[in-house]
């Protein structure tokens, strides 16, 4: 499974795909796309749209996983930043991928031990995790982190999932067998 991983941002936002394979982790590819700053909202917005669209066409993954929001002190942040995600989810789902989100504490959490890690743990880590000759940038670390993040849930996810589906049809064949019990008539398949 390929993954490709967002931290988004107005002014940069980084990007990280892997490969897995069992619990093999395989770098593929990571950057930063960078918006001018002097530039309209709209255009800086077009920008990381156009981005992200191309990064997922050039590496065609199969899921992506995305930063989730936190709310800042700065009210004005919080709303750029969620516009900035609003552009990135519609470029993942412009391309077709099932989006899967994380906060930063889950984040750090499956990649460092932590969810308070500092930025070059978290960086130290994923040059670790991937074989990687060089570190990363901080954005670039913070996208493939996210992508290792749902590499490290996706399957226990599906298996949970799985589980539970089993579970609930479990359970609803038996209320189906006792509802028909109350009314006298018990059908066996």
């Amino acid at each position: 499974m390929r993954i490709l991983g967002v931290d988004p941002g107005l002014r940069r936002t980084g990007f990280g795909v892997i490969e897995v394979q069992g619990s093999a982790l395989r770098y593929v590819a990571s950057g930063t796309i960078v918006s001018v700053a002097e530039a309209p909202l709209h255009t800086r917005l077009k920008t990381l749209l156009d981005g992200l669209r191309t990064v997922a066409q050039d590496t065609r993954p199969h899921a992506a996983a995305l930063e989730k929001v936190f709310v800042n002190v700065n009210p004005q942040s919080t709303l750029l930043l969620g516009q900035a995600r609003g552009a990135a989810l519609c470029a993942l789902a412009d391309g077709g991928l099932d989006v899967h989100e994380y906060t930063a504490l889950q984040i750090k959490k499956s990649v460092v031990g932590t969810g308070r890690a500092a930025k070059h743990q978290v960086q130290e880590m994923v040059t670790h995790l991937l074989r990687l000759n060089g570190t990363p940038g901080p954005d670039a670390a913070d996208a493939l982190a996210c992508a290792i993040c749902h590499a490290h849930t996706a399957p226990l996810a599906l298996r949970l999932g799985e589980a539970v589906r089993t579970e609930a049809q479990a359970l609803l064949a038996s209320s189906r067998t006792v509802s028909r019990m109350r009314r006298g008539r018990l059908l066996v398949r």
